[in-house]
């Protein structure tokens, strides 16, 4: 015991200068006043009224929970019908299938998106496609559905893996109990896949909704600046407009918005869990 004491001390070191000094020092500026030092300062809370007397802060961080619930509502149905056709597949194939899908997440997501300015701008390969169907060019690049777009690809690895995880973790024979019973594929699915794929679905909520409501590249390269979300807000105030203590109590607002998201998720999550040992 003492032993793994030991080998614990670096990685609380490392988790001590990269996560709790960084967070001490956010929080010491959003309680502080433009200007103050670390060794002088004054307490303050006209940062947090500033952002909640803005009507404007607050239309950005509704349309940032907008297109948050908008990603992760189209990630769930794209990628449980994914995720339970690869649980489904032979083991061989299901390697095949969730290499595929974790491939382009090797790449920097960076990158990935800017590769998207190119299929969705004039005369690029979305373009071509409604060409050939005779649809006449529709300007998708700089708009919320290339938000969505950029998005939902990023995002839908997260979704599927964590559904995939609990889709084959699940006991085969409760399946074909509900056959025998005389349950038709739809009601096993209802009665006993879904509920069992619970666990993973809210996992892949949590992973999804968490980063696109906070994600600020994505908005800035595919709405070209003109759809602004939290997150553009927050780096705006940092590295644009310099108020560092506004940014970083923008930052404690969305902490506190994430952490009661999370509670939230972990309460379901024990429901769930107890109505399960109850059954």
């Amino acid at each position: 015991m003492k032993k793994f004491s030991q080998l614990a001390i670096p990685y609380i070191i490392w988790a001590a200068l990269m996560i709790i000094v960084p967070m001490f020092l956010i929080t010491l500026y959003s309680f502080t006043e433009h200007g103050n030092s670390i060794i002088s300062f004054s307490f303050t809370f006209d940062h947090y009224i500033k952002f909640f007397s803005d009507p404007d802060f607050l239309l950005i961080l509704w349309r940032s929970f907008g297109i948050a619930v908008k990603t992760t509502v189209i990630c769930l149905l794209l990628g449980y019908p994914l995720a339970y056709f690869i649980a489904r597949s032979a083991e061989r194939l299901q390697n095949i299938l969730v290499l595929v899908i974790t491939v382009p997440t090797w790449i920097n997501m960076l990158v990935r998106t800017y590769a998207w300015i190119g299929l969705l701008s004039e005369g690029g390969l979305f373009s071509q496609i409604l060409g050939i169907f005779g649809i006449e060019e529709v300007e998708i690049l700089y708009t919320e559905a290339a938000v969505l777009i950029g998005m939902v690809y990023n995002f839908l690895p997260f979704m599927v893996l964590q559904i995939n995880t609990s889709l084959c973790k699940m006991d085969q024979s409760l399946l074909n109990a509900s056959a025998d019973l005389g349950a038709n594929p739809v009601q096993t699915f209802l009665k006993v896949t879904l509920p069992l794929s619970l666990p993973g679905v809210i996992n892949g909520i949590t992973l999804v909704f968490l980063p696109a409501i906070s994600s600020f590249f994505i908005p800035k390269l595919l709405g070209g600046g003109q759809y602004f979300l939290i997150g553009n807000l927050i780096e705006n105030q940092f590295i644009t407009v310099g108020e560092w203590n506004f940014g970083s109590a923008i930052s404690m607002i969305m902490a506190a918005v994430m952490m009661l998201l999370m509670m939230l998720v972990r309460n379901l999550e024990r429901k769930n869990q107890g109505g399960k040992e109850e059954d």
